[in-house]
């Protein structure tokens, strides 16, 4: 006669040695289960709560006169800016280009339209007196115009208009 148990079969004349007791705490077991809580722990562990980086300042849209805007030649870490008919566009992300050391560098902080009405990067493009009148522009030709436009275009695409540009005077001039 058998009695039947679980994971245990005996005898009752004892003719049979009995089976071996299969045991949960078995060492197969035992990694199984380790491993299991480890991989719960990793999945519902604390995490660090995600920091993103600081972003630039925002920038304000003002009115600068030239002698306020050379203080935007890039630098002391200073921001690079200039105007191209009037509007004054932050080129700081081309500072390579325009800030200390560029190519361009000599437009920074200034009215660059006449240079690049001209093809020339060259000091003379700029007007030396920071108080006369802003240059009008009036004695360039269709092509040099043309030159302005696809700079201007160029330059409304890539950069942002942080401003414009008004003659030292001018009723919308900041107050020094």
């Amino acid at each position: 006669m058998f009695f039947a148990f679980p994971f245990i079969m005996a005898t009752t004349d004892n003719s049979v040695p009995p089976a071996e007791v299969m045991s949960i705490a078995s060492p197969i077991n035992l990694i199984l289960l380790s491993l299991f809580v480890v991989l719960v722990y990793y999945h519902f562990r604390p995490k660090q709560p995600i920091s993103l980086p600081r972003g630039p300042p925002p920038t304000v849209f003002r009115t600068y006169t030239p002698k306020t805007l050379v203080e935007f030649n890039g630098e002391n870490d200073r921001p690079v800016y200039l105007a191209v008919r009037g509007r004054v566009f932050d080129v700081s992300p081309g500072r390579n280009f325009y800030g200390p050391g560029g190519p361009y560098e000599n437009f920074a902080g200034r009215d660059a339209s006449r240079g690049l009405a001209n093809q020339s990067f060259d000091r003379e493009m700029l007007t030396e007196d920071l108080s006369a009148p802003l240059d009008d522009l009036k004695d360039l030709d269709a092509d040099q115009l043309e030159n302005l436009q696809s700079w201007e275009e160029r330059f409304t695409e890539k950069y942002l208009v942080v401003g414009k540009l008004v003659a030292e005077g001018d009723p919308e001039a900041p107050k020094s």
